[in-house]
């Protein structure tokens, strides 16, 4: 037989309600709902092919081989797509961010929405969106938000098969953008799947999951009515929630900076002087600062002169995964 390949791209997300902690690990079955926005600009691009004289799998991010705990974790992931396809060639992967890796920018997001299409497609799978967010939450959770397009919203379903995200607003319902303050690029000492086993340790995720219904439901309206200062209050207010428990968790995780701090306030501030602006922090300690169109140009000058600010990157509402003509 002989190979067959595909490429695909698919975008990192910004998460306005917050995914943290399992209630399945293997499953990836989240304990809360989750609801998040797409950033276009910022992607991965990913090409599989799968070729008969391959011994085993090989894959590469940023040109570099994939090794240890990173690769197991990737070759799990393409063995449950042999698995559907009934098939067992070993796979080529080479997957390329345009942005920094393992610093709370939802790479691992990014990266397996992009697997998991163009895995799938270079098999001659053809998954409709709901199966393929399935399939991408199993590589990695908030993957499964990466696969729709715009404003989407994860479901927590009752099992495997019917936890997905879908979305509820396309990317020009309406033209947030997200200013990215990169105080650190290095990979996060304790990654984000070591963090969800850790959440249940906490005192407050059971406070956190009970109330998340409503905070999604604020939410998922002031999306509906592009009303900015509901969505601010709430996504903050679930930012505060999700970075409580990292800190209360054993061992505590705390994943903020001094500068993330000082630019938490600095966000504040900016939105009593009447810049549309909230900011919002995933597992890492950059700063998102999501903000009216009118108002970027601002946010940006501002974060550019913020001191310990190393990097801003600029990102508009996304769309879905996509497979890339002509690429395969």
């Amino acid at each position: 037989m002989e190979k067959t390949a595909a490429t695909a791209i698919a975008h990192p997300n910004i998460a306005f309600i917050k995914y943290w902690g399992n209630r399945d690990p293997e499953l990836r079955l989240p304990a809360n709902g989750s609801l998040s926005m797409n950033l276009g600009g910022l992607l991965t691009r990913t090409r599989v092919w799968f070729d008969p004289t391959l011994a085993q799998d090989e894959i590469w991010l940023n040109s570099q081989p994939l090794e240890g705990a990173a690769r197991e974790r990737v070759v799990r992931f393409l063995d449950l797509v042999r698995g559907l396809a009934g098939r067992t060639l070993a796979a080529h992967v080479e997957s390329e961010n345009n942005f920094p890796a393992g610093a709370g920018l939802a790479s691992s997001a990014a990266a397996f929405a992009a697997l998991a299409l163009a895995s799938t497609a270079a098999l001659g799978l053809r998954l409709d969106e709901a199966a393929l967010s399935r399939l991408a939450r199993r590589g990695s959770g908030s993957a499964a938000r990466s696969v729709p397009a715009g404003f989407v919203e994860w479901q927590p379903g009752r099992g495997d098969a019917d936890s997905y995200a879908f979305s509820i607003a396309p990317p020009e319902h309406w033209p947030l953008v997200d200013c990215v303050a990169i105080v650190e690029s290095a990979h996060k000492a304790i990654g984000s799947s070591q963090g969800h086993l850790l959440a249940a340790t906490s005192p407050l995720q059971a406070a956190r999951v009970a109330d998340a219904p409503r905070r999604l439901r604020i939410a998922r309206q002031a999306i509906w009515r592009r009303d900015f200062e509901a969505l601010a209050e709430i996504a903050e207010q679930d930012s505060m929630m999700l970075h409580a428990v990292m800190l209360t968790s054993q061992p505590p995780l705390i994943y903020w900076r001094g500068v993330s701090v000082e630019l938490m306030h600095a966000v504040a501030s900016w939105r009593r002087e009447g810049i549309a602006a909230f900011y919002t922090l995933d597992a890492g300690p950059n700063v998102h600062v999501i903000c009216l169109p009118e108002h970027a140009e601002s946010i940006q000058r501002r974060l550019r002169d913020f001191p310990g600010v190393r990097e801003v990157i600029v990102a508009q509402v996304g769309g879905p995964a996509r497979l890339v003509e002509g690429q395969g």
